[in-house]
C-alpha cells in the first residue's frame, strides 16, 4: 500500500526545491556580474567594496553597473536571502567578504549559460519585488 502522506510530501518539497532554483536563476540572471566573478567568488570570496573597484574584471558588458560599494553590498545580501552566498567567517565572527553556497554552485553548473542570458522584463519586475517584499 502507497503511503500518500510521503507522497505528497516528497511533490511538496520537489515543488519548493524548484521554486528556490527558478527564484535564483532569476536572482543571477537580473545582476551585472559576470562568470569572473562568480569564479573568483567561489575561490577566494571577495567583498563588495573590491567588486565595485573591479568593474572592468566583474562586469556582464551588456548591464548596467553599481552606482557605489553600498549597491554592490546590497546585491549581496539579496543573493544571501536567495540562497546564492554566504558569508565568510573567521576568527572574530563574519567578514565582509562573501562565497558561493552549494545551492549556487549546483546553479551554475547545472545551467552554465544563465549568466549571460537577458533577463525578460517579467523577471525584473519579479527580482525588484521581491528584493522590496521579500517572499510575501
Amino acid at each position: 500500500m502507497k503511503n500518500l502522506a510521503t507522497s505528497n510530501s516528497l511533490n511538496e518539497i520537489e515543488l519548493i526545491d524548484n521554486k528556490v532554483i527558478k527564484r535564483a536563476a532569476r536572482a543571477i540572471r537580473c545582476l551585472p556580474f559576470n562568470s569572473q566573478f562568480y569564479s573568483d567568488i567561489q575561490k577566494n570570496g571577495l567583498d563588495a567594496k573590491t567588486v565595485f573597484q573591479k568593474r572592468n574584471q566583474y562586469q556582464l558588458n551588456s548591464k548596467k553597473w553599481f552606482k557605489s560599494s553600498s549597491s554592490v553590498e546590497s546585491s549581496f545580501r539579496w543573493l544571501i536571502i536567495v540562497g546564492m552566498l554566504r558569508r565568510e567567517v573567521d576568527g572574530q565572527g563574519l567578514t565582509s567578504k562573501v562565497r558561493l553556497t552549494p545551492l549556487a554552485k549546483q546553479v551554475l553548473e547545472k545551467e552554465s549559460k544563465l549568466i549571460f542570458l537577458e533577463p525578460r522584463l517579467i523577471d525584473k519586475l519579479i527580482n525588484g519585488l521581491h528584493r522590496e517584499w521579500p517572499f510575501r
